[in-house]
């Protein structure tokens, strides 16, 4: 009856005629079946979350090739947090998926491995075993898979220990030498052997001639030009007259470039024989093709490296008779690796004919100003410091950016602004390492001081403020970092005016950073100038009053007691030299940072004044009449854009007063997720 009822009743709205149901359900089981291999496939991918990073890395290396993938490329990260489990339960599954692996994970395990050696990760001594056969066991591979592991043994072999190499690479090189094997393990031998020569004495290395005698006699040419590249590290006269002499130009240059620096260790005895066959080569040269001139010419530009030791041999007083020829000769050679040395070698020339430096004078011009510059320096000091950053050598990225900041001294502030501004930044906010924040702020202060464009600096002084107001925690604490390097680059005036008052502001943070701002408090005091910061000074007493007033934890009440009798001896038990002397340095950076702005804002019309004279002629009027009014309306739109930051700063310094006056002994600065 119900069923009737049903029946009977007529259709609903919402469902459409029986023709259309049929084609939905149709539909409808692709999308259901496919639901379910989804669904499938997440339980495969799903972890539980209560393995530990080693227990999850054994789990991943039995699921699906993206999951080996990730663990191999993050195996130097869970060497670094647990090298014994790693090495213990990780490596030997690592070594059983490249057994049957693609080209992708053979790659990213050969990075993963390199990685872990070149950066002093674990103890190699320890581990030595485990990292050399995975090694060893990849070699026999294609090309690029063979390459990437052939790397990373030449790595290995600078930090493994002398009997291991013995016994582990030496046995599988003798293997290699032998002409039954493929030509890519001869040419893999040659950089091995090679590699092996550099950590072994003489009497090792008598064992190892006869291999390299019988590469060198290798019938294909590739391999003998191979081992000629390498013979410098291995013998210092290995029938390299013979080779030089070969009917392949690649096995001839490469015995010449081995020659050449060769030059400087070679005996007595037999430079006779080595410079008329090198001076054969050189006059052969013209009537070969252009390949081997330009080898030739970049071994002839090495030569020059040696240029400041033939000056000190020949005597300054003889250099224009003897040498000048030759040397105005280097500094105007057509190749380019030729003029670079003699640039390099210029400024020894220099102090070794110091009375007679006149005499290069036009040579040091046209060095000047050769086409031949690099003008990407600035990307790679980029690509260096990201390189160095993304390892784990931190000492290094702290000895980088503290080279970096001498920038300041040679290059535009805008360039620097633009190119490296930014970057400097982002380390002081996102680096974890403690001295790399350090050199990260005082680089960033560096380049802000000499920087001549008020705009550029205002905008970098905005930012800086945003971390004090903002609501991590961690970006302010990296404000009162750069607030202490502050101090020692800046003059007393531009603190105390960019800089003071948000510091002082962050004294009402509800987080424990107020020990930092307690140590920075004497540092503070210093920087105002009375009685002209009279009200500076104020801000400040009744900053420290307050802290005294509302703190109630023991240890900071501590802190701020001891601060406060700093602060009460600092004019008196500091000597009137010392004060004097901090208020000349202080004068000095108030008149260097002067100075700076006073220059940019009188090379402004200047230019555009010699612009207007020397670019245009005198017959154009209309010319002349219309371009003077398109830069008064540039540089009027600069002055407004000046102003407005400069009210902008204002606003901020008035906003700073009125909470620190208008709020007793509330948090100005009220952050709920810090």
């Amino acid at each position: 009856m119900f069923l009737g009822r049903m029946a009977l009743s007529p259709p609903s709205p919402l469902c459409g005629p029986p023709e259309e149901l049929q084609e939905l359900a149709f539909i409808e089981r692709p999308i259901r079946r496919t639901l379910k291999q989804t669904a499938e496939e997440i339980d495969q991918l799903t972890v539980d979350e209560g393995l530990n990073e080693v227990e999850r890395a054994v789990y991943l290396l039995q699921g699906q090739e993206m999951q080996r993938a990730c663990v191999i490329s993050n195996l130097p990260s869970l060497v670094r947090q647990n090298p014994a489990e790693t090495f213990r339960r990780v490596v030997p599954k690592v070594r059983e998926v490249l057994n049957g692996a693609g080209v992708e994970i053979q790659l990213a395990a050969a990075a993963s491995f390199l990685t872990i050696l070149q950066d002093d990760i674990i103890l190699i001594h320890t581990h030595t075993y485990s990292i050399l056969k995975t090694v060893l066991q990849q070699l026999n591979h294609r090309d690029t898979v063979s390459s990437a592991w052939l790397e990373t043994l030449l790595s290995a072999i600078n930090v493994l220990p002398k009997e291991t190499i013995k016994q582990e690479v030496l046995n599988s090189l003798m293997y290699q030498t032998q002409m039954s094997h493929s030509l890519q393990g001869r040419l893999a031998a040659c950089r091995i052997l090679g590699k092996v020569a550099s950590r072994f004495n003489c009497h090792v290395m008598k064992e190892l001639l006869p291999l390299a005698r019988s590469l060198l006699q290798d019938v294909e040419p590739e391999v003998r030009a191979c081992m000629c590249n390498h013979l410098e590290s291995i013998a210092r006269a290995i029938e390299l007259v013979e080779l030089a002499g070969d009917e392949e130009n690649s096995v001839q240059l490469a015995s010449f470039d081995t020659i050449i620096n060769l030059m400087e260790t070679i005996d007595g005895d037999l430079l006779p024989v080595m410079v008329p066959m090198v001076m054969m080569v050189c006059e052969a040269a013209a009537q070969a093709d252009e390949a081997v001139m330009v080898s030739l010419s970049f071994q002839f530009g090495k030569l020059c490296n040696g240029l400041a030791a033939m000056v000190a041999f020949a005597d300054s007083a003889h250099f224009l008779s003897k040498l000048y020829s030759s040397f105005s000769s280097l500094c105007t050679d057509p190749e380019v690796s030729v003029r670079r040395s003699a640039a390099a070698s210029f400024h020894q020339v220099l102090k070794l004919i110091s009375p007679n430096s006149h005499l290069v004078h036009k040579e040091f011009l046209l060095l000047l100003q050769d086409d031949s510059l690099e003008p990407e320096l600035l990307s790679v000091l980029l690509l260096a410091e990201k390189k160095v950053g993304s390892s784990l050598r931190w000492r290094l990225h702290e000895k980088l950016l503290q080279q970096y900041s001498c920038l300041a001294r040679l290059l535009s502030g805008e360039l620097l602004h633009q190119s490296f501004s930014h970057r400097i930044f982002s380390l002081l906010i996102t680096n974890k390492v403690l001295p790399v924040q350090k050199e990260a702020a005082r680089t960033l202060c560096t380049i802000m001081r000499y920087n001549r464009k008020q705009e550029q600096r205002q905008e970098m002084m905005e930012r800086l403020i945003q971390l004090a107001l903002g609501r991590s925690y961690w970006n302010r604490l990296r404000f009162l970092d750069v607030c202490e390097i502050a101090t020692e680059i800046f003059s007393k005036k531009y603190f105390s005016k960019y800089f003071l008052i948000p510091a002082l502001e962050l004294a009402h943070d509800p987080i424990a950073n107020v020990y930092k701002l307690c140590q920075l408090l004497p540092r503070l005091r210093l920087c105002l100038c009375l009685p002209a910061d009279k009200l500076l000074l104020q801000k400040l007493d009744f900053c420290v009053q307050k802290l005294l007033c509302r703190e109630k934890d023991k240890d900071v009440v501590a802190t701020i007691r001891k601060t406060v009798l700093e602060l009460n001896k600092l004019d008196l038990s500091e000597p009137f030299h010392k004060r004097q002397e901090r208020d000349m340095l202080d004068l000095k950076k108030k008149k260097e940072e002067t100075v700076q702005l006073e220059m940019k804002e009188r090379r402004k019309p200047k230019l555009s004044r010699s612009r207007s004279l020397s670019s245009q002629p005198s017959s154009s009027k209309p010319v002349n009449s219309d371009r003077p009014k398109v830069k008064d309306l540039s540089g009027s739109f600069r002055l407004g854009k000046s102003s407005a930051l400069v009210s902008k700063a204002s606003l901020r310094t008035s906003h700073f007063t009125m909470t620190t006056q208008t709020t007793s002994f509330m948090p100005i600065l009220v952050r709920n997720d810090t």
